[in-house]
């Protein structure tokens, strides 16, 4: 069994979410790590869940990287552990440093610089990964977005380095699986909707799998991602027993 700390900071409000996916559909353990502590519980892995940490009255993630708890995910993270940032969670990230570039104010004309909620399609650009080995090579997700600062930017020297490094993990496009500027739904560089660090163990992603986890809501296409997640932290654990 994998045991996942979630990050509950003020403005949070998908941290139950996870945790009920995590908990209640795919049968692993789950607890909240609220943001003053020091302390991860032995976890096997951190989810840095969506919301409006802190309001977002700033800029989207500029104040929760400054969280006690952040200092122990990066730490955790520089040790190999798995990190997967869910929409502000991919924002914090992002501020914190765990991630290259950064997510602006929506721009496509659809948007107009304005929240969006909405089903979007999610192409995986490798199988390679520790969120998507678990996804068909052919797949096309539906996967919903809720966000206002959703447009992920960076510099041209980091946008060549990551498509150099196979950093760049999914992509929106459109229902065929085609990436095109109309399945765009927030201007992102080059469709980017999710990137992962150089060693691969911290992942930011806009669309949120966690509310694509249960039958009852007519989707569970991200349990492809979570699960993936899941049973590469599974085979780690399996590998430091038996080393």
């Amino acid at each position: 069994m994998v045991k996942f700390g979630v990050i509950v900071v003020p403005g949070s409000n998908c941290d139950h979410d996870a945790i009920y996916v995590i908990k209640n559909i795919l049968k692993q353990d789950a607890v909240p790590l609220w943001h003053k502590s020091t302390d991860l519980q032995g976890c096997d892995a951190i989810i840095v869940p969506g919301g409006f940490s802190y309001g977002d009255y700033l800029r989207a993630g500029a104040l929760a990287k400054y969280a006690p708890i952040m200092k122990e995910v990066a730490s955790f993270s520089r040790d190999g552990g798995y990190v997967l940032g869910i929409c502000n969670g991919f924002q914090i990230l992002c501020e914190a440093g765990l991630l290259p570039g950064a997510l602006l104010l929506n721009t496509q004309p659809r948007s107009g610089r304005h929240y969006t909620c909405k089903n979007i399609f999610l192409k995986a650009q490798n199988n390679t990964s520790a969120l998507t080995n678990g996804i068909p090579q052919s797949k096309v997700l539906t996967i919903p977005i809720a966000h206002g600062e959703g447009r992920y930017y960076a510099d041209e020297a980091t946008l060549e380095k990551l498509n150099k490094n196979g950093q760049v993990i999914f992509k929106y496009c459109n229902e065929k699986g085609e990436i095109t500027a109309d399945s765009n739904p927030n201007g992102s560089l080059e469709n980017i909707a999710g990137i992962c660090n150089e060693t691969k163990n911290v992942f930011g992603m806009m669309p949120h799998p966690e509310r694509a986890s249960d039958e009852y809501l007519g989707n569970m296409d991200g349990r492809y991602i979570l699960n993936s997640l899941i049973k590469t932290v599974q085979a780690k654990k399996a590998e430091l027993v038996n080393a």
